[in-house]
């Protein structure tokens, strides 16, 4: 097949259409509901799914949802109004941080990272990120904390194992009670429930099971994220959104999606995803990508590795006949 630089672009109007009529026909036909439900974060797939309801189902038949929490920039909530605002839905927000403590959230989280640096405490903000570049590794063995103090000043470890999924397991209450907020305004309404992630996060894994990764439907769950920011664009999101780096919004110290978890900026990577699925050759890649053959090989290792090793969460619940 022509492998191109521009192999990921669409057209934007065609599209929007095609997910506008599937979101109508899903909510209204095969769920028997009116209106859609979204949690809006100020980030990029959020808005654009918001977007897409709002010219399906019409601005009030969307409500947003945003659920700050103790970690949670300002932004997210400031730029999720800017949208609600261009688009004419309404908001609600719903702060989850009592809700957290509550679960323990927060103490759990924090009594691991104390295993890692017993000097931590409510002074510092963390975050935990990947040590490298999947273009010059084959995969993550491990994962780097790091903390930062009030001037500034941080600190990196390596994370024993027990600590790191800790601190996961903890910071994973955050979606978890999300999903639960979201499904109370869904119920409170008879709306649907519309997740944000796109294919990156589907595909990879890079979502909590039963957390985001719990909606009713999933309307962009197979577009690339540089897809994603194409729609964006056509939709008329907010530029300071389109513009804004992806994060995980998770950890008190601010860590984009790329440290955190993708290793790789998002063309290259969606580049050499879709080369991968459509069996274009190392050699081939990497003279359009500019890149290596060796580095087109670990990439697509990479990525053939995380989609192996997360489908238990796109499994649904195991039975027995």
């Amino acid at each position: 097949m022509e492998f191109t630089k521009d192999s990921l672009k669409i057209d934007p109007e065609q599209v929007a259409d095609e997910l506008c009529r599937t979101i109508l026909n899903q909510i209204r036909g095969t769920l028997k509901k009116s209106g859609a439900v979204v949690g809006i974060s100020g980030g990029i797939d959020s808005s654009v799914v918001a977007a897409l309801c709002a010219r399906a189902l019409g601005p009030k038949k969307v409500v947003g949802i945003m659920m700050p929490e103790t970690d949670s920039s300002p932004d997210s909530a400031n730029l999720a109004e800017v949208l609600a605002a261009k688009l004419g839905f309404d908001t609600v927000t719903e702060n989850i941080s009592r809700g957290l403590v509550g679960l323990g959230c927060y103490r759990r989280r924090d009594e691991a990272i104390k295993q890692v640096f017993p000097e931590f405490d409510d002074s510092y903000k963390a975050k935990i990120i990947n040590p490298g570049n999947i273009l010059e590794k084959e995969t993550f063995n491990f994962f780097n904390l790091t903390i930062e103090n009030e001037a500034g000043e941080s600190k990196t470890k390596r994370m024993p194992l027990k600590a790191y999924l800790q601190v996961v397991a903890a910071s994973n209450l955050k979606q978890r009670l999300r999903m639960t907020t979201l499904y109370y305004h869904g119920e409170l309404r008879n709306w649907a429930v519309v997740g944000t992630g796109n294919k990156d996060e589907h595909q990879q894994g890079f979502f909590v099971k039963y957390g985001d990764g719990g909606a009713d439907l999933k309307p962009i769950a197979h577009l690339y994220k540089i897809q994603v920011f194409q729609l964006a664009e056509f939709l008329g999101v907010p530029d300071e959104i389109i513009k804004r780096q992806p994060t995980t919004d998770t950890y008190s110290a601010e860590v984009t999606q790329e440290e955190f978890f993708f290793g790789l900026d998002f063309y290259n990577m969606d580049m050499l995803w879709y080369a991968m699925e459509h069996d274009v050759s190392p050699a081939k890649a990497a003279a359009v990508l500019g890149l290596t053959e060796q580095q087109v090989e670990k990439a697509y290792t990479n990525i053939k590795r995380k989609i192996v090793a997360t489908e238990y969460l796109r499994m649904s619940p195991l039975k027995i006949d």
